[in-house]
């Protein structure tokens, strides 16, 4: 049986944008209402009695002069960019129970909608691609900018026809890591792969054909940027994270961090401030923050005792 709900579910405004009353209450001049905000012609008088916007928001370009109201804002991160359309399955907009002949029916048409979802191949691998960029960037922490980005960059890697015969796991991590690379996003390799549904050589690949083919303009990583989330994983204080960010700015002034791995010689910063701090901390546990072996940390430790002498600091 069909419920209603006891609760009024209207709003106190008119819902013709306008108020009860037309007259000003200062100057008794005329009200008018435009973009939810009431006032007066005549005095500028602003009355707050209209609150609701009811238009929805507005998307145009400076140089429009027929300015309109429009649904959302498109986005990247769906294959059609946000122009889908969802069937419910057991109640209606007023949360009441469907019947079972109404629910039979939303079935039917759930599955018509999805077979004429997609116009192609194409869109749906292009859809598994978003869904699948959507996971990684929530598996990593990132923003919603940085997975509008992947997905455009999926987008322009699909069009180019670089994913024929390739996986699109791959290339949908690939192109999270593309865009930490070319972001202040400090995110490694190994750990865009551990959340990928593909083996780490597979996402090597992928980026290195988006780097190739889309002249991707990627900087290269300082150890820098790496040091702040490895200090607070293995826990170390602020003063010691701050001499180690000296020396890893020192060693690539100086070029001696130029073509290392960055999150290896980051770690390797941070055990030479911790020696020198008097802080107890392990070269395993800096190995694993940072995936890499503790024979990369160690070797950048050694380098950086060696020539720290040398570095303007």
């Amino acid at each position: 049986m069909a419920t209603t709900d006891p609760y009024r579910r209207d709003f106190d405004e008119q819902h013709a944008d306008s108020l009860p009353a037309d007259d000003c209450p200062e100057c008794d001049g005329r009200l008018t209402t435009d973009g939810g905000e009431t006032h007066c012609t005549e005095c500028g008088l602003v009355v707050t009695a209209c609150r609701v916007d009811r238009r929805g928001p507005r998307t145009f370009d400076e140089d429009d002069t027929d300015r309109e109201r429009t649904g959302s804002p498109l986005t990247e991160a769906r294959h059609d960019r946000g122009l889908s359309t969802e069937i419910g399955f057991t109640t209606d907009a007023n949360g009441n129970r469907l019947s079972n002949k109404k629910r039979r029916q939303l079935a039917r048409l759930r599955r018509e909608h999805t077979r004429a979802k997609w116009q192609s191949k194409a869109d749906r691998n292009l859809a598994h691609g978003c869904t699948e960029i959507a996971r990684v960037v929530g598996a990593l922490g990132l923003d919603r900018d940085d997975r509008e980005q992947a997905s455009k960059l999926f987008r322009s890697a699909q069009s180019e026809d670089l994913l024929r015969g390739r996986s699109i796991e791959a290339f949908a991590a690939a192109a999270v890591y593309a865009v930490c690379r070319c972001t202040d996003t400090t995110r490694t390799l190994g750990e865009v792969a551990a959340v990928a549904k593909c083996p780490q050589p597979k996402v090597t690949n992928a980026y290195d054909v988006l780097n190739t083919d889309l002249g991707l303009p990627a900087p290269p990583q300082r150890p820098r940027e790496f040091i702040p989330a490895l200090a607070s994983a293995v826990d170390i204080p602020p003063a010691t994270e701050r001499h180690a960010r000296e020396l890893a700015t020192a060693a690539w002034d100086a070029g001696e961090s130029i073509g290392t791995h960055p999150a290896g010689f980051a770690a390797a910063c941070l055990e030479v401030a911790c020696r020198d701090h008097d802080e107890s901390v392990s070269q395993q546990a800096l190995a694993a923050e940072a995936d890499v072996s503790t024979v990369t940390v160690r070797g950048h430790r050694d380098t950086i005792a060696a020539e720290r002498d040398g570095w303007d600091q």
